[in-house]
């Protein structure tokens, strides 16, 4: 990130930015913040995690000042939560595109790809009480100036705090309906795919994504299966 002393980029009006220099999850500090109080749009980044999850509570590490680790909330939820994390990918998306001239995929249901390789991964997480969810917390980690292997990274062409602006602003940018453009944006449909579940694999061809965020997937005997939780591996064409 910057040196100390040096100014941050200039936040969208709306938006409320604390930056640190280290922590162990944004995400865990960010929903005991929303606890507490901590205003919609809120937003947390950090330099460095030292406990940063992925899906399925898998670690995600990075070395400090190079990446960009960010989580941010809404309070204003949605009836289908999942549309916040289409909708960060996104503007994610949008973002690397307007920095780099290079525009990511997205790969069912939260990571961004770029040229094949794993660039960005989201990880929602929602609170609330008595049952009832009143506020979700969105992190993503992409990958800036660094990758572990086999992923993707930006090659350091833009800071990772004026690419969290970036991001910010193509948020409020976005219509009501993002339905269209995630559809438009999400590489996993059409595509022969593997879809990794805790009690097994289910492989097929990937038709759609409904509107409750559950991939829809045909599989060889001809059966349907709607998924609403697992990882995506893309298959090659038979």
């Amino acid at each position: 990130m910057r040196e100390p002393g040096a100014t941050w980029p200039a936040w969208p009006p709306g938006w409320h930015v604390e930056v640190v220099r280290a922590t162990g999850s944004t995400n865990v500090d960010l929903l005991a913040a929303a606890t507490s109080g901590a205003p919609d749009r809120s937003v947390l980044v950090a330099d460095h995690q030292t406990a940063g999850r992925g899906r399925l509570d898998r670690t995600w590490v990075a070395p400090p000042g190079v990446n960009l680790l960010a989580s941010i909330l809404f309070r204003r939820v949605p009836a289908h939560p999942h549309l916040l994390t289409q909708r960060v990918a996104l503007a994610a998306a949008d973002a690397t595109a307007e920095a780099t001239g290079r525009r990511p995929v997205l790969k069912w249901p939260n990571d961004l790809l770029l040229d094949g390789g794993k660039l960005a991964g989201i990880l929602a997480q929602a609170g609330g009480r008595d049952g009832r969810i009143d506020h979700v917390v969105v992190g993503i980690g992409l990958n800036v100036g660094w990758a572990p292997p086999d992923a993707a990274h930006l090659d350091a062409v833009v800071p990772p705090l004026d690419l969290l602006a970036a991001i910010l602003r193509h948020l409020d940018a976005q219509p009501d309906d993002v339905a269209s453009a995630y559809r438009a944006a999400l590489d996993t449909i059409g595509r022969r795919v593997r879809v990794q579940l805790r009690d097994g694999d289910v492989e097929g061809r990937a038709l759609d994504v409904e509107a409750d965020g559950r991939l829809v997937v045909l599989d060889g005997c001809g059966v349907t299966h709607r998924v609403d939780t697992g990882d995506v591996v893309h298959l090659r064409p038979a």
